[in-house]
């Protein structure tokens, strides 16, 4: 009797045991199974904002900030022979560097490697940034025209005719009902161009009273740019119709920076400028030494950081334009300053790569290239790119 309840209970046992075995047999895969999921969707979203720098500054609103942190020292990874000077910006998209040079060519320059993948040869001199955009490299040239290239290949689709040299960047747009990409670059015919991109097509043209040196920032709705002609021009994308025009007191060679519908953008006369879109009207001015400013700005949580010609790089408040600190160069900077982190980016006309501390504006870290460097760095995943009147793409990264 006594050997059948034994028998009984050890059944009941290993029944018990299998059927809790089973339970969490069934049950833990599926939890499983969604972590795998949901990790990979959110790496995938991280990875594709911080390895990608497609347009000048950056993004549409030429904000000049890059996620990420930056090392406090950073070494040479490679650099890439061209035979003019570079004083085209890069950019970056799909592992790729995209540049101009005075030797007229555009290249694509491998990310990690710094070996040419393609080079197409325009007309004359390419100091613009290229643009790149849904697999292709929009790019003006000192020859009048503008480029539209393949991006993996470098094949020409398009190119669009301007009556002027074109040097600054292009920027994008979505079109009204959102089905097409436009294109936007000034240039020293007195106008601003949208162009179709796919078909190389005008769209609209708006004209100022002068040459438009620099890139047009996009957001709001609006494309909003600075002339030669002294005015802060503010544009509607979706017809070219003006939306606002406000006098800078000089002329405008920088690319302007757009943020919450204020305009930051320095001068000819050596003033530096917070504009308000609404109301039309200048918030406040920064001046400081007798040189003008070519540098674009980029624009932090709390302040904006700008190189001069007085061989200062600038930091102001956002909200008042008040001096936190100025950094001094041995030369012009018309390079135009990366925040990234708790750290800025820049070149000077002094040969040197300069790594400067956000905060209080000491240097962190240099790097000496002796000829001068008035490209604009593109920074991803803690990398940065650069050009140099040497005729030298230069990418640096911490040690690896």
């Amino acid at each position: 009797m006594r050997v059948a309840i034994r028998s009984a209970l050890a059944v009941a046992i290993i029944v018990a045991v299998c059927v809790i075995l089973a339970v969490m047999i069934t049950v833990r895969p599926k939890s499983r199974q969604k972590e795998i999921v949901t990790e990979p969707q959110s790496t995938e979203v991280i990875d594709a904002g911080r390895s990608s720098w497609p347009v000048f500054r950056g993004g549409q609103r030429l904000l000049g900030r890059a996620s990420g942190t930056l090392p406090d020292s950073m070494t040479l990874l490679w650099k890439f022979k061209t035979d003019g000077e570079i004083k085209s910006s890069p950019v970056i998209d799909e592992h790729l560097v995209f540049i101009g040079s005075s030797d007229a060519n555009v290249y694509a320059i491998d990310l990690e490697e710094g070996r040419q993948v393609w080079a197409y040869k325009t007309g004359d001199a390419v100091e613009a940034a290229p643009c790149a955009v849904e697999g292709s490299v929009f790019v003006g040239s000192s020859d009048n025209f503008l480029y539209a290239l393949d991006a993996k290949s470098g094949t020409l689709k398009w190119k669009y005719q301007t009556d002027g040299q074109i040097l600054g960047a292009a920027n994008w747009t979505r079109s009204p009902d959102g089905k097409r990409t436009w294109i936007l670059v000034g240039s020293y015919d007195s106008k601003l161009h949208c162009v179709d991109s796919t078909s190389g097509e005008a769209v609209w043209k708006y004209q100022t009273d002068s040459y438009v040196n620099g890139s047009p920032a996009v957001g709001e709705g609006k494309a909003v740019f600075g002339g030669c002609d002294a005015m802060i021009h503010a544009v509607s994308v979706a017809d070219g119709s003006k939306v606002a025009q406000i006098d800078a007191g000089s002329f405008i060679a920088a690319s302007a920076a757009l943020l919450d519908g204020q305009v930051y953008v320095g001068n000819y006369d050596n003033v530096f400028i917070r504009a308000d879109l609404a109301e039309g009207k200048i918030v406040w001015k920064y001046t400081s030494g007798d040189q003008p400013f070519f540098s674009s700005a980029a624009v932090g949580e709390d302040v904006v950081v700008v190189g001069g010609r007085d061989k200062h790089v600038h930091c102001v408040k956002r909200d008042n334009g008040k001096a936190v600190w100025r950094f001094p160069t041995g030369g012009q900077v018309d390079s135009s300053p990366v925040i990234c982190g708790d750290k800025v980016i820049v070149g000077s006309e002094d040969g040197r790569l300069y790594m400067i501390r956000l905060s209080d504006g000491t240097e962190v870290w240099s790097y000496e290239i002796g000829r001068a460097i008035t490209s604009s760095p593109a920074v991803v995943e803690g990398m940065v790119v650069v050009g140099s009147d040497d005729g030298y793409v230069y990418a640096f990264a911490g040690k690896r």
